[in-house]
């Protein structure tokens, strides 16, 4: 082994030593060439990167969204300074609609001023037909049709607010057939792979088609982005008679990503000026402030440009992977500088090379190790079995590879081609407080444990509060339009976050020839009986549609309605009650109620049925929106409840009863995360233990090494328990990242202390020369780290803030362990044994 590590770095010296200039012109092009990549990279905030990729729920989503309509719209709402039904007011709302449908990708609008009337004045079946009154029609009521909307079960917290002050706008987007071809033929190949059939062929064809779809995703997006952008400025030009807030998923999306691109940009300009100020103060040279940032530059550059190459996009969770990689690149050079600093002052003669290669000889191998240690806890969390979360893992483990390449190559090279100077004399703030908590352990031992067994108490009583339970309007601070639109909409208009409920016919039901009707029927001496109606039609052959069952549809319809977590409810039943006002008839004749359905205008039926009903008429479904802003809102309380209700209460079959929407998906997400952080952090604990034990050949040193790092992490998750902190997709990552990063102060302090008691195998003489040499590059690392984080607190994505201060915070835990619990222990239980020549004397 030392003849192939003699090889090795006989080789390494020969490339990056001894042609220094050779190397970081070399660093110098590959840089470029990924720099010049990185104009490719891009951002992904789409609802698909908040649900489980290989969720069964998903694809029956995907399904319904494609029979009733999906959510890919934008919500307009308008509150007016003056009577929402004053003619200017209506006027103004008709411009702002007008100038709406002008927008490129937009395919229509809907307002208050477009629904159909039936009650301004009253209609009759026969004038339906011919078609149905609006606002903007001449022969339209005003007062009449005031009261027709505000009392209507569709449009009353719909279109309009219950109190008439607020109405919105749905501005729905052209469907792109083409993407949701891609997108058909995509999810079908994954369903082939998941049940293991896909052949050959098919592999090749799921890479072209998904590659394909990334690419139009693309298109797509910044087309939607556009448009939301063009719809924002028309609502600024009515900004002065009305108070407006846009919403809706496709903007939530839009504003999520420019949140991601505003951290990605403000905070690592923010952690690279703050690590300017930091390595300046701590180090006093320009070298050692300058040539750190450059090899985190580089390494940024190397893949934001990797990113872009390979066309991978940065979501939600992994948005702060440049932060992450400033301070993980930071702390090794880190490493690298106290070291080189400790040579120099030894050795105040020698020259650079001397320096650097004893500099590389000491720290390659437990930077190596380190490194190992931060990528296993980064590879940790691909079993957590959430898409976006598994990219990020894999995201990170390349880059943290990436900076040990520039950390080993193109700094070394970069300080070679300078002089040593003179060792800098300053005051050892860091070596005092690090010497000082050796004297701490030293002295007061017992309170020392006794303070960290109350800390894992601490972390073990909090764990048990956590919970996954959050509300997605939290994810915004409540200065953001996100937040108030949202709040708006749930207060006014019924409810932001969709859920819906599907009943299919049951099992057993098969349809039927539809008896011949010998009724006789003069009473229908109308044009709405003709040769063509000999029949009882729709309400004979559908389950649903027919007198009989339309109250168990009520009674449904009515038990989802009176759930506190819902808003607005959308079914049949709205609809029905709507054509009873018309005529009452419908609700005593299934007969005139099948005519009603076959002789109803298109755009009635599109707003009336469509949504609501299977064209067969024999599945249902209830449209609710649940309030978002409800602070007691359990989502998998709530679906369970539904589906307990309607299957035991109400007596429907459980394959009949289908709950669905973004609100089951983002709870099937939430709901995996005990599952996922149980996952990670049994692995990321498995993983380092087994690389303790190959790296220090010492099962109670693997084992000593492991506990300050499960205390930090511990500690962090029971804060989020007591603080009411949820798990979530981002947070579920901050345990595992604070072990790897965190695990690093251990392997280099081991490694340390294991040579200084080779000295003289005096534990105590050895933990204090550890704490004044090591001990120092790991105060530094840290507290960088912990402050590099602090600066996330100012974003405005509520996660990301949760993220940086829990993230640093894990580190100065971890930091005190290491200082303290950890030389405690080894003091303790003495895993290493006294050196032969320290024995024979």
């Amino acid at each position: 082994m030392r003849i192939v590590r003699a090889a090795l770095f006989g080789i390494y010296s020969l490339l990056v030593l001894r042609l220094p200039r050779v190397t970081l012109a070399a660093a110098a092009l590959v840089v470029g060439f990924f720099a010049y990549y990185s104009n490719d990279f891009r951002l992904d905030a789409s609802a698909d990167s908040l649900v489980l990729e290989n969720d069964e729920a998903l694809q029956y989503y995907r399904a319904i969204s494609a029979r009733y309509g999906s959510d890919e719209f934008l919500v307009v709402t308008y509150s007016p300074n003056d009577d929402l039904f004053a003619p200017h007011v209506l006027a103004d709302l008709g411009e702002l609609r007008d100038k709406l449908a002008e927008v490129p990708t937009v395919g229509s609008v809907v307002s208050l001023l477009d629904i159909p009337l039936v009650q301004s004045p009253p209609v009759t079946l026969d004038e339906i037909e011919a078609g149905v009154r609006t606002l903007e029609d001449a022969d339209t009521d005003p007062i009449m049709a005031r009261a027709e909307i505000l009392a209507s079960p569709i449009y009353r917290e719909l279109i309009i607010s219950t109190s008439g002050r607020t109405t919105a706008m749905q501005v729905n987007f052209e469907r792109d057939e083409t993407h949701t071809g891609l997108l058909n033929v995509r999810e079908a190949l994954r369903e082939k792979r998941l049940i293991g059939n896909l052949t050959p062929e098919d592999t090749l064809r799921l890479d072209d088609v998904s590659h394909a779809y990334d690419l139009y995703t693309i298109k797509v997006q910044k087309q939607q982005s556009t448009a939301i952008a063009d719809v924002r400025a028309i609502m600024d030009e009515h900004r002065d008679t009305a108070t407006l807030y846009l919403g809706g998923v496709p903007m939530i999306a839009a504003d999520s990503v420019e949140f991601i691109r505003q951290d990605l940009v403000s905070f690592g300009a923010g952690v690279f000026i703050f690590l300017v100020f930091l390595l300046g103060v701590a180090f006093r040279r320009p070298r050692w402030v300058v040539l750190p940032l450059m090899t985190c530059t580089a390494t940024g550059l190397t893949m934001m440009g990797v990113l872009g190459y390979y066309d991978w996009p940065v979501t939600v969770v992994s948005s702060n992977f440049i932060s992450l990689l400033l301070i993980i690149t930071l702390s090794l050079t880190i490493h690298l500088i106290v070291r080189y600093d400790e040579l120099h002052h030894e050795t105040p003669d020698a020259d650079q090379r001397t320096l650097v290669k004893g500099m590389i000889q000491s720290k390659f191998l437990p930077c190596l190790y380190a490194v190992l240690t931060t990528i296993v806890a980064f590879g940790s969390l691909l079993v957590s079995g959430i898409h976006p979360v598994i990219e990020f893992g894999r995201m990170m483990a390349i880059g943290v590879s990436i900076g040990m390449i520039y950390s080993f190559t193109l700094f070394p090279a970069a300080v070679l081609i300078l002089k040593p100077g003179k060792p800098v004399q300053r005051r050892d703030i860091a070596g005092l407080i690090t010497r000082g908590l050796a004297w701490t352990v030293h002295r007061a031992g017992i309170p020392v444990m006794v303070l960290f067994v109350g800390i894992a108490a601490v972390g073990l009583t909090g764990i048990a509060k956590l919970s996954v339970e959050n509300r997605f309007i939290d994810y915004y601070k409540d200065t953001t339009e996100i937040y108030r639109g949202m709040e708006l909409i749930d207060k006014e208009l019924g409810g932001t976050t969709p859920l819906e409920v599907i009943i299919d016919a049951p099992a057993s039901f098969g349809m039927v020839e539809a008896e011949e009707v010998e009724d006789d029927f003069d009473d229908f001496d109308d044009d709405w009986l003709d040769e063509e109606d000999n029949g009882a039609g729709i309400t004979s052959t559908s389950y649903w549609f027919n007198n009989d069952k339309l109250p168990d549809v009520a009674e449904i319809h009515d038990y989802l309605d009176g759930l506190p977590e819902t808003g607005k409810v959308l079914s049949l039943v709205n609809s029905f009650r709507v054509l009873k006002q018309v005529d009452p008839g419908v609700a005593e004749d299934d007969f005139l109620l099948s005519i009603v359905y076959k002789r109803l205008p298109q755009d009635l039926k599109d707003l009336l049925l469509s949504p609501y009903m299977s064209e067969d008429g024999n599945q249902l479904r209830f449209a609710i929106r649940v309030f978002e802003s409800d602070p007691n809102l359990r989502r998998n309380e709530l679906i369970d409840r539904i589906q307990t209700h309607l299957t035991q209460e109400l007596g429907l079959e459980v394959g009949q009863v289908h709950v669905t929407g973004m609100l089951v998906l983002y709870n099937n997400m939430l709901q995996s995360l005990y599952r996922s952080q149980i996952l990670t952090l049994g692995v990321v604990f498995l993983s380092i233990m087994a690389m303790f034990m190959v790296l220090f050949r010492n099962w109670r040193m693997a084992i000593i090494g492991i506990v300050p790092n499960v205390i930090s992490a511990g500690l962090v998750l029971g804060l989020m328990g007591w603080r009411g902190i949820p798990l979530d997709i981002m947070t579920i990552t901050i345990a595992a990242i604070a072990i790897g990063i965190a695990v690093d102060n251990t392997i280099h302090y081991v490694d340390r202390f294991t040579k200084e008691f080779k000295i003289d195998g005096d534990t105590w003489a050895a933990i204090s020369r550890s704490h004044g040499s090591i001990g120092k590059a790991m105060y530094y690392t840290s507290v960088s780290i912990a402050l590099g984080f602090s600066i996330l607190a100012l974003s405005n994505f509520v996660p990301t803030v949760y993220f940086g201060l829990l993230t640093g915070f894990a580190m100065l835990v971890a930091l005190l362990a290491n200082l303290t619990l950890l030389p405690l222990l080894i003091a303790w239980f003495k895993p290493i044994r006294r050196p032969a020549h320290v024995l024979a004397t």
